[in-house]
């Protein structure tokens, strides 16, 4: 089960980053962590405007909500999203 802290509105969780995907997508969970491959080179931070992306339609939430807390230049990035239920994190076996 995904790891994840409720504050203020908000709750925050880890996400590990799999880059150069032939589709971008969230795949499920590892080590406590959100798995989402991303189809997006880490240049000028196209990998992380797609990872926004990405998770902004899957929560329901405008990109503007996700915040990448720690990890901008790493693979494993804490997240933050305010106005989203946890509920809507896949409970899922490890990939």
């Amino acid at each position: 089960m995904i790891q994840f802290t409720e504050k203020d509105g908000a709750f925050i969780f880890v996400v590990r980053v799999i880059l150069k995907s032939s589709k971008s997508e969230i795949v499920g969970e590892m080590n406590g962590a959100l798995k989402v491959k991303i189809n997006a080179l880490p240049i000028d931070g196209a990998a992380n405007a797609e990872l926004i992306k990405i998770l902004a339609k899957h929560f329901g939430v405008t990109k503007s909500a996700i915040k990448i807390l720690k990890g901008q230049a790493s693979k494993i990035k804490q997240i933050k999203i305010v106005g989203a239920w946890a509920a809507n994190l896949p409970d899922v076996k490890t990939a």
